[in-house]
């Protein structure tokens, strides 16, 4: 999931609402087309109307915030806090068009716009939070919560606005205030930059094979989808690896040239750090120094104990705490998993130790030697129409979804599909945005985004609007698209995130579908990759002919469930850590970003043959945005949540027993942050969650 900067503004939720301002001739400032309940016109935007349609809504906005402050009626819930969520109707319907051309289409000329709004919706966000008046308001509703008649979810309301609120300075002095105003503006500028440094980088540059023999090990498919990225860049006859995952690991797992394999890994983890213009290293020691100040005025000891403050983790030391726990056992596995791949080397007369950029080749043939498994073996069953169907199945199972493919919704790119999202008795519910090809302008990785939240506060429903992005190469022109089991096990991950989205039923859109607390946000998705791998899922993934996955093949997948995970699990939480120590060093040093990640790797024992998921010049979740800064041990956090909860349907026995499936939807999936993410937990599973299911399933116990 991916947080945008502009959805630092919207914190109120996405609605449709007719606007209060509009601009003549322009798009985006005309209410939404009336189909299915609302949809954005993406077939009309030009680029050059967001200029206009931004001003506009900023003005807007602050219209009504006005409004809000100055009114002389005394506060109440209706004219203060539901007047809160009602405001700036323009901005919601013009905020998540501009997000998703910030993703998905961003050219030079939207990068110019994006730059020039950056601060200014950042000086938004701040005017509204930094109100004395508006926060008066709030602040005489929060305490006199207790004595009105108002429902748990209402007073569950008033408590988020409130915190929101104190914890972005509201009760600060003015020239407090002021200095955190300018840090803010100055951090949504170096995002922007960041972001697009980034971009630049996974855009302008590959590894161009132009022999043959630079292909021996590759499989087909992928062969295949390097020979239209080649095309697409006017290259002919000739292969191209670009600078995105998708493209990048394959490539790592199957190539027989070590020599390319390390060409193809040193551009990839280089993103970010290659000392030219795009060269983030020195945004982001400006950027956690902006960020220590930031905390520091705001009264906390650092950036990650501020960050925290609102998570269920509560403080830097309960999230590190529990990062040690799984960080020992899984470095252990590590340094079983290095001499089962070293041991290989050595039979194959390799004069070299295992390297970053030959874990992933010889892992797969561990597995092959260890279980008779080579990845590649499923790739023919992987097909990604059959993925979408076993998503669609999996929905249906556990929440009553259906899913209809339609064509009059208007699509921001001819890739993007849409699908209409009914119950089984035909209840219209959402709509289900997918786009899931690589291409230029669009960021690497795969997210979910919520065009417009659910939401019912003045007694109309209004339908949400969620999309899954992938960046899958697309193959031949008429062929199908065969992806890895790590993509579709990431299909299913984003698809867990719209699910939260369009299962979403509460009243107020601050507290719909995934607005809840970072380390509780990643719970939906993580617990949806689990079904993949159940039985009746896997007979939807068939090969050309209609075959299904092979029994035999199965039973080797099972056993191999566990293979690799100290890879996976030391991959991602050496940059847990390094985020966490990172932030909270900043509070008392000047941080060299590569000295830093070097410095603390060493300190925590990091295995030589593995980098980080995400190097801090890469690292678009801390630094594109402040969405998962100080943050990025959410997913950890939640897969002890994930674990334990998918462990209810293991003890029933049932693949998708209803009554548990029942209670998933009603208190995890159907709940957003109406309820305290603890006791939605408990109310799931009857308890807390407890860490050892996680460790079951990596096989660290």
């Amino acid at each position: 999931m991916k947080f945008f900067v502009i959805i630092l503004v919207a914190v109120w939720g996405v609605q449709m609402g007719s606007a209060s301002a509009k601009g003549k001739n322009n798009s985006l400032t005309e209410n939404w087309s009336e189909i299915y309940g609302g949809v954005p016109n993406f077939d009309q935007v030009k680029v050059e109307d967001f200029s206009k349609a931004l001003d506009l809504s900023i003005k807007d906005y602050k219209k009504d915030i006005r409004l809000i402050a100055e009114q002389k009626q005394s506060a109440t819930f209706e004219n203060t806090i539901v007047a809160l969520e009602n405001a700036g109707k323009l901005s919601k319907s013009v905020f998540p068009v501009f997000a998703v051309w910030a993703e998905n289409l961003s050219t030079k000329e939207f990068q110019r716009i994006e730059t020039k709004f950056a601060p200014k919706l950042s000086a938004l966000n701040d005017e509204i939070t930094q109100n004395s008046k508006l926060f008066k308001r709030i602040e005489k509703v929060y305490l006199a919560k207790d004595k009105l008649k108002l429902t748990s979810e209402q007073n569950r309301l008033i408590k988020i606005h409130y915190e929101k609120f104190v914890h972005d300075g509201a009760k600060l002095t003015p020239a407090k205030k002021l200095k955190i105003a300018k840090i803010n503006e100055k951090l949504a500028t170096k995002y922007n930059k960041f972001s697009q440094n980034l971009l630049n980088d996974e855009e302008n540059r590959f590894v161009l094979l132009s022999l043959k023999k630079d292909l021996e090990g590759l499989p087909l498919p992928i062969i295949d989808g390097y020979a239209a990225e080649a095309k697409r860049r006017g290259i002919k006859s000739k292969w191209v690896v670009a600078n995105t995952r998708s493209a990048a690991e394959p490539f790592l797992s199957s190539s027989s040239r070590r020599d390319l394999r390390e060409k193809v890994f040193k551009m990839w983890s280089s993103r970010g750090d290659m000392g030219s213009k795009t060269d983030n290293n020195k945004l982001i020691a400006e950027i956690v120094k902006l960020r220590a100040e930031k905390a520091k005025i705001l009264g906390f000891s650092s950036y990650a104990h501020w960050s925290l403050s609102l998570t269920m983790a509560k403080t830097p030391t309960a999230a590190l705490d529990l990062m040690l726990k799984v960080w020992k056992p899984a470095v252990e596995r590590v340094q079983e998993e290095v001499a089962d791949m070293q041991e290989i080397v050595d039979k194959e007369k390799g004069d070299f130790r295992i390297a970053p950029w030959d874990y992933r080749y010889y892992a797969e043939k561990v597995r092959k030697k260890k279980f008779d498994l080579n990845q590649e073996a499923l790739r023919p069953y992987l097909q990604l129409k059959n993925i979408q169907r076993a998503m669609f199945w999996t929905a249906e199972k556990l929440f009553q979804l259906k899913f209809t493919q339609v064509s009059d919704v208007p699509v921001f790119h001819p890739d993007v599909t849409v699908f209409k999202v009914t119950d089984l008795k035909d209840k219209y519910v959402g709509l289900w945005y997918f786009d899931p090809f690589a291409r230029e302008g669009k960021h690497s990785g795969a997210w979910m985004a919520s065009y417009r939240d659910q939401e019912r506060t003045s007694g109309i429903d209004v339908y949400p609007l969620v999309s899954n992005n992938s960046n899958f190469i697309p193959g031949k022109k008429g062929e199908e698209v065969f992806i890895s089991w790590d993509d579709a096990n990431t299909m299913f991950h984003e698809f867990g995130h719209a699910l939260h989205g369009l299962n979403s039923n509460v009243t107020y859109a601050s507290l719909s579908g995934t607005n809840v607390p970072l380390d509780f946000v990643e719970l939906p998705s993580q617990i949806l990759e689990n079904f993949l791998f159940t039985k009746k899922v896997l007979n939807f993934l068939v090969d050309k002919n209609g075959k299904r996955i092979p029994g035999s093949l199965m039973a080797k997948m099972e056993k191999a469930k566990t293979f690799n995970q100290g890879f996976q699990t030391v991959e991602f939480l050496s940059s847990a850590l390094v985020d966490m120590k990172l932030h909270l060093a900043a509070s008392q040093r000047a941080i060299d970003p590569r000295k830093f990640e070097t410095q603390v790797l060493e300190e925590i024992g990091m295995p030589s043959e593995i980098v980080m998921r995400h190097r801090l010049p890469q690292f678009g979740h801390l630094f594109s945005g402040e969405g998962y800064a100080a943050g990025y041990y959410a997913y950890l956090w939640a897969q002890v949540l994930e674990k334990d909860a998918f462990e209810a349907f293991l003890e029933s026995k049932i693949e998708f027993d209803i009554k548990i499936a029942k209670k998933l939807k009603e208190f995890i999936f159907a709940s957003g942050n109406s309820v305290e993410p603890e006791l939605s937990y408990r109310n799931f599973r009857g308890r807390d969650a407890k860490v050892d299911a996680l460790l079951r399933s990596r096989g660290f116990l």
